[in-house]
């Protein structure tokens, strides 16, 4: 089965087919960076994430944008509060959501262009569609007609009769469900010149323009939360859409996106994660109570178009789940003597994952490639992660069964599966989240080395006390030390 996604315009699962084979062209609505990150912001970023790792697993090359909104009301409004410019508030915050994406794991984009950088190309597109008669001028902004677009209300399944009208009067605007490209200047603002007099642009209209640029009029995936699928990416879709239209306003392109992915929301207490609630959680502070690691996986573990509970219950399930994950590889590497030498055992079985020999005619070589067929076929179904993540536990298992006996080459296959499956999620304990970076790391497992001998000397001579003791210390420091059968093991509670 090749992968299969749910395109939002036609409300179905639909067969994944680049426009160009071996590559995609992937459009992400980014922060619009009016304040610091919450943890809602990052739901939609690693669940489209993952749909990006997917993709290159499965062998694409892919082209990602996630654009900068850097002009907008509510940055405008911010700025003036803390009486700073508008360019540095957006640049302070666009630094804030890079850490956050980056520490939960999101890899970095292709392309990161802000609003602010591709006003010619908002020109452009603006001049387009007032030609073609989808857009006019009035009180120095500019605005476009829906009514000049026979299609317009597809992607959200509305008709646009039954839309309720924006409350707000705005001067110029000849219908109330008409929305602005262009909004003329109000004093205090940023501006820039433009042939419709001083102004800035309109949040739909920016999308459009950086998409084009660098994707296309035409491309393969549009990406987004589901509360942006209206107003902003129908607005989005007509627009660009429109733009294309021949000489007498027929479109040329029926569609911006062949396939229009929308993710849940972050809730808590089933309320949607929002600022403007009073409910959010900015993701410095979860990152005090948790794990980034801990923070993705609950990010993750539910579909993507379903929503995700944020709440003392799901962080704790997702702290337990990830450490069966992490203790399992951490146990197995320990046994095979490390990443390199795990990896050259693996390699010497079928090329799958699975370990071939060593394992007594038990079938160990068909088990891991079954079991990571599993997972992909899970992926390729519109991302079924919960089975995905079934076939990574089942594996666990599975190489949980021969962790303390002598059969080297299944363990390989076993912890080698594991981490192609956890490299996918974004969740690899050894490449992407060590205990600790470069010379810390050696610094840290030697200083732990230190205090498990002095634990080992001190149960030696029957000092259980003190063997208690330093245990205890180290637990309160976040470091668990298991006694198995192997010897002492640490890890990072």
């Amino acid at each position: 089965m090749s992968l299969h996604l749910y395109d939002t315009r036609t409300r179905r699962v639909r067969p994944f087919e680049p426009l160009r084979p071996g590559h995609v062209g992937m459009y992400v609505c980014g922060p619009t960076v009016q304040s610091g990150p919450h943890v809602g912001h990052l739901r939609s970023a690693v669940a489209l994430d993952l749909l990006r790792r997917w993709l290159l697993a499965s062998g694409y090359q892919v082209t990602y944008v996630q654009n900068v909104t850097d002009i907008d009301d509510k940055i405008i409004a911010n700025a003036n509060r803390e009486g700073i410019s508008v360019w540095e508030l957006a640049t302070r915050e666009t630094r804030a959501f890079d850490e956050a994406y980056r520490a939960v794991g999101v890899l970095p984009p292709s392309v990161q262009p802000r609003a602010t950088g591709h006003i010619p190309e908002m020109f452009a597109l603006i001049k387009a569609l007032m030609e073609r008669g989808f857009a006019y001028e009035g009180e120095g902004s500019v605005w476009f007609r829906i009514s000049a677009f026979s299609d317009y209300g597809a992607l959200s399944n509305q008709k646009p009769d039954a839309m309720q009208a924006s409350p707000e009067v705005e001067p110029g605007k000849a219908d109330p469900r008409d929305f602005a490209l262009w909004k003329a200047a109000k004093p205090g603002e940023p501006a820039w010149g433009s042939p419709w007099g001083p102004g800035r642009p309109g949040w739909h209209l920016e999308c459009s323009a950086m998409a084009g640029k660098y994707l296309g009029q035409v491309f393969d995936i549009h990406g987004g939360g589901l509360d942006l699928r209206f107003p902003h990416h129908e607005n989005e879709r007509a627009q660009t859409v429109c733009a294309t239209a021949d000489a007498s306003g027929h479109p040329l392109e029926p569609e911006m996106a062949r396939y229009w992915v929308h993710v849940g929301l972050l809730t808590t207490g089933g309320t949607k994660m929002s600022k403007s609630l009073g409910n959010s959680f900015l993701v410095g502070e979860a990152l005090e109570q948790m794990r980034p690691q801990v923070l993705r996986y609950l990010l993750l573990s539910a579909h993507y178009r379903t929503t995700v509970e944020y709440s003392a219950t799901t962080v704790a399930e997702s702290a337990a789940a990830y450490e069966r994950l992490e203790t399992f590889v951490r146990n197995a590497l320990d046994i095979l003597g490390g990443p390199a030498e795990a990896a050259a055992l693996a390699a010497e079985g079928d090329g799958t994952g699975g370990a071939a020999g060593g394992s007594g005619g038990r079938g160990g070589a068909a088990r891991p490639a079954a079991a990571w067929a599993d997972f992909a076929a899970a992926l390729d179904d519109d991302l079924a992660v919960s089975r995905a993540l079934a076939a990574l536990f089942g594996a666990v298992g599975q190489g949980n069964q021969v962790l303390s006996k002598a059969h080297r080459r299944e363990l390989a296959g076993w912890v080698d599966v594991v981490r192609r499956m956890l490299t996918v999620l974004g969740l690899d304990p050894v490449q992407q989240w060590p205990a600790a970076g470069g010379q810390l790391a050696t610094a840290l497992e030697g200083v732990m080395q230190v205090v498990l001998d002095l634990r080992s000397s001190a149960r030696a001579r029957k000092d259980y006390a003190e063997a208690d003791a330093i245990r205890a210390r180290l637990r309160d420091v976040g470091i668990i030390v298991d006694d198995t059968s192997e010897g002492q093991r640490w890890r990072l509670a």
